[in-house]
């Protein structure tokens, strides 16, 4: 079967509506579909995140609808943009359990392997606990106010790559810096059950194999 790749960047394709149609060109593998994400302020928890902390059993057959469908589908690109879109804004306003019901019970995070080499970070964390403590740890070396900037999502059915722009300010110089963080995440049954990030974008299309496809 045929790969479908989706971009709305691609400056020498000719869209009419870039946020629908995109480009469409042939690859040898499975779906791919790549656009961005635009993001809010965020300030308050969105419906679904609401209902599923009131009601947690409903979040593992919602996602796992939503898996079902081929990411070619525009409901399931309507449904994953938004939930990539209030998931960043969670993260923004460090709502971090507002995350867990998209993630297995046995989630394992994998911190960039630059944070592991240099001794910061743990070679792994697991389940929300983990998570947080990843965080927490995170904000030690670059601030609480670290945020999300901008936001691209690409998804390939069971895996998603997200490419983000996370400006931060170095807490033991104050130094700006611009940031560029990128994670590429595995779904089972549409919940994450594995996320490894990276410093560098490239790095992650080349570990998915769209090095070549996202230039």
């Amino acid at each position: 079967m045929p790969i479908w790749v989706v971009s709305c960047h691609e400056p020498r394709i000719d869209v009419s509506d870039c946020s629908t149609i995109g480009y469409w060109a042939a690859m040898p593998s499975r779906q791919v579909v790549r656009k961005p994400v635009p993001l809010r302020d965020g300030k308050r928890r969105a419906f679904e995140q609401r209902l599923f902390a009131r009601v947690p059993w409903l979040a593992a057959p919602s996602l796992r609808l939503v898996a079902w469908l081929p990411p070619s589908s525009r409901l399931r690109q309507a449904l994953m943009w938004r939930g990539m879109r209030v998931s960043a804004e969670a993260f923004n306003r460090g709502d971090l359990d507002a995350l867990a019901p998209t993630r297995a019970p046995n989630f394992e995070f994998l911190p960039p392997r630059a944070t592991v080499e240099s001794g910061f970070m743990e070679p792994s964390y697991r389940g929300a606990g983990g998570y947080r403590r990843y965080v927490a740890e995170l904000s030690d070396v670059w601030g609480s106010d670290m945020r999300i900037e901008a936001l691209e999502l690409i998804d390939m059915g069971d895996r998603l790559v997200m490419l983000m722009d996370v400006p931060v300010r170095a807490r033991a110089s104050g130094v700006p810096l611009t940031g560029k963080l990128a994670s590429v995440a595995t779904l089972v049954n549409g919940r994450v059950i594995r996320q490894q990030d990276y410093f560098d974008h490239d790095e992650a299309l080349e570990a998915v194999g769209l090095g070549a496809a996202s230039r």
